[in-house]
């Protein structure tokens, strides 16, 4: 399956899973992160509008520079309990928001905006994500490999952290950080990305 782009697409985001993911249409794109402070106002437990509000904001950051282009910019965040967990900032709070998760529920949200050309969609999916119960030694050896360091919640269900889950609900590649899916199915209905007729 090839897909065709109708125009040049920026992806504002510099995380290679980001772009690995999106590498995957086989269309040409660049990247350039949008680097605006995270910070928005949303209503008070509303994480699907948080993260689209965020979204928007890395969006347009980068559309103001390239506004020949269609930017794609997207939003990642790990929410339990009405709380929403950021990358860790230590070792420490790594194993803390494991051991809040071990054997819970947790909700992972992604906003995604795409602008250009007089274009502006938005949308939110959501996935359930259901942890085993993790006993201390395998929390400790998986926060000693670092790879919860740089991801939201602390956990990377891409690496070594899917042998903390238990069962999702929802679009696996969500959790990776782009619900690629929902992002092609929009970029059809849009006419910005094309299904490649086979010759």
């Amino acid at each position: 399956m090839e897909f065709i782009a109708k125009g040049a697409i920026i992806l504002a985001s510099g995380s290679p899973r980001r772009q690995e993911l999106l590498s995957n249409l086989g269309i040409p794109f660049d990247t350039m992160p949008s680097n605006v402070e995270e910070v928005v106002e949303f209503k008070k437990g509303d994480f699907a509008d948080y993260v689209q509000k965020l979204a928007i904001k890395k969006g347009a950051a980068v559309s103001e520079r390239r506004p020949d282009a269609f930017t794609i910019a997207a939003d990642t965040i790990v929410v339990f309990d009405g709380e929403v967990y950021p990358k860790p900032s230590s070792k420490e709070q790594a194993e803390s928001f494991l051991r809040t998760f071990s054997g819970k529920t947790h909700s992972v949200f992604t906003g995604v905006c795409i602008l250009g050309n007089g274009l502006s969609k938005v949308f939110s999916v959501e996935t359930k994500v259901t942890f085993k119960e993790l006993d201390e030694q395998l929390i400790r050896s998986y926060v000693d490999s670092g790879d919860p360091m740089d991801k939201a919640g602390g956990y990377g269900i891409q690496t070594a952290g899917a042998l903390l889950v238990d069962k999702m609900d929802g679009d696996y590649l969500n959790v990776v950080g782009l619900p690629l899916s929902k992002l092609v199915e929009t970029l059809r209905n849009e006419g910005i990305v094309l299904l490649k007729e086979a010759e």
